[in-house]
């Protein structure tokens, strides 16, 4: 692999990264100096964002300039307006986030800044996974530091931008970070989706003008600002620009979060980055973005890391985590426990999720136990069928059915094995057992 260009984890490793001081070293708030100094208008920031041709680096891959340009014109909407950032981050396999909340802080505050900025709001929450409590502690302490030395609140820089910056925990619920089961949560209320259209630019927080970003996505944009679109758009590929934070996990030698320009393949990144599956042994299949996301058997193990070649193999980029399974991995348990996951954090709203998460997780459960029957595989397809796509108010039935639909396509006959041994010969004693599903129920 060539060598990276990195600077979404140029601070990271530096001590005392987390710091006002430290990031200042190392060319901190000089972005948001330059908005607002030179000054640029906040449209120019906008068709920076757009001119790259960045993409939401949440899981949907949506073009962010487009997205910020949905707010509506402030001299015909006097409504307050809002900025939105997704830290939840409860996909599993998801954990690139938290390493830019907990030793670059700052990046994100400023990203928050300037993009408020483009946007023209002038309030900013930070939605954070309850679980994520040293990232929501950095972060707080960040804003502290940046609030005293004139960088968050009124008159910021001595401009006539004033903007505030306020966090918020979650509850540890997987619905919280969609964007609009997110904005209910913010308003206090229990976190359930919003059913769409008015899309949040329209009708978000409050009844306000709001969008809603990933972490990484925003973090991008203080670079934007300074390097400029031509800059981002020779990084990765046509239809997918910049770096990304991949991270990595399951049978492999060196797990972690790695950066990388779109383009690279799958193997590169287990090969050289990851250091290879564990053991010696050799890959089975691999989620390429996350459990939500199509499981894809080792022979596209070759294909390219960006938004467009992963979708032509059958999945989706979604967040960059990749999943690794070795030979050993039972492909019945993993779908048992990633549908208990989904049918746990079901919200309830949607019958198609409501009832399908639960009767998936069943049927897997009871393949795993020895229970299956040859019809069920076909079942499996027609209640996944019946829940995507895009047929409830958000994508968790989604979630639930894509995998659902990519491990019986790609394992039907180790799943038909399991039938007609009346066992899973791949799962472990404990995953067998009635107990070990009584004490999960």
């Amino acid at each position: 692999m060539k060598r990276v260009d990195r600077y979404l984890l140029a601070r990271v490793d530096l001590p005392d990264s987390h710091t006002l001081a430290v990031y200042r070293a190392h060319g901190g708030y000089q972005a948001l100096e330059q908005v607002l100094r030179k000054p640029w208008k906040p449209e120019q920031v906008t068709q920076v964002v757009k001119d790259s041709a960045l993409r939401g680096r949440g899981g949907a891959g949506f073009l962010t300039g487009l997205k910020w340009s949905f707010m509506p014109d402030p001299a015909k909407d006097p409504r307050p307006r809002y900025l939105a950032i997704n830290a939840d981050e409860s996909e599993p396999g998801t954990c690139k986030d938290r390493v830019l909340m907990e030793r670059d802080p700052h990046g994100l505050i400023e990203g928050c800044l300037v993009s408020a900025y483009a946007m023209r709001a002038s309030t900013v929450y930070i939605y954070v996974r309850g679980e994520y409590r040293v990232s929501y502690a950095r972060l707080q302490a960040a804003i502290d530091e940046a609030r005293e030395a004139g960088l968050v609140g009124r008159r910021i820089l001595g401009s006539d931008f004033s903007c505030e910056i306020w966090m918020h925990p979650g509850a540890g619920a997987y619905i919280c970070g969609e964007e609009t089961g997110l904005m209910e949560s913010l308003e206090g209320k229990r976190g359930h989706p919003r059913p769409k259209p008015p899309f949040p630019a329209a009708s978000g927080l409050w009844r306000s003008p709001t969008t809603v970003n990933n972490v990484e996505t925003i973090f991008n944009v203080p670079f934007l600002v300074l390097r400029g679109a031509d800059w981002f758009k020779a990084l990765g590929t046509k239809g997918s620009t910049g770096n990304f934070l991949c991270g990595i996990s399951g049978h492999v030698e060196r797990p972690g979060v790695y950066e990388l320009p779109f383009g690279v393949t799958a193997r590169e990144i287990l090969e050289q980055c990851a250091g290879g599956v564990w053991k010696g042994r050799r890959l089975k299949a691999f989620f390429p973005g996350g459990s939500s996301t199509g499981l894809l058997p080792a022979s596209s193990v070759d294909v390219v890391m960006d938004h467009d070649s992963v979708k032509a193999a059958g999945s989706m980029f979604g967040t960059a985590a990749m999943i690794v399974l070795d030979e050993t991995a039972s492909i019945a348990q993993l779908m048992e426990v990633t549908l208990r996951f989904y049918d746990h954090e079901s919200c309830g709203q949607c019958s198609q999720c409501r009832e399908g998460t639960e009767w998936l997780h069943q049927i897997f459960r009871r393949i795993v136990r020895g229970q299956g029957r040859m019809q069920d595989l076909d079942l499996l397809v027609s209640l996944a069928n019946g829940m995507a796509p895009a047929k409830t108010i958000c994508a968790l039935a989604d979630a639930a059915a894509i995998p659902t639909l990519s491990a019986v396509k790609h394992f039907r006959a180790e799943l038909e094995q399991c039938v007609r041994l009346g066992r899973d010969p791949l799962a472990t004693a404990t995953a067998q057992s009635p107990e070990h599903h009584e004490a999960h129920a």
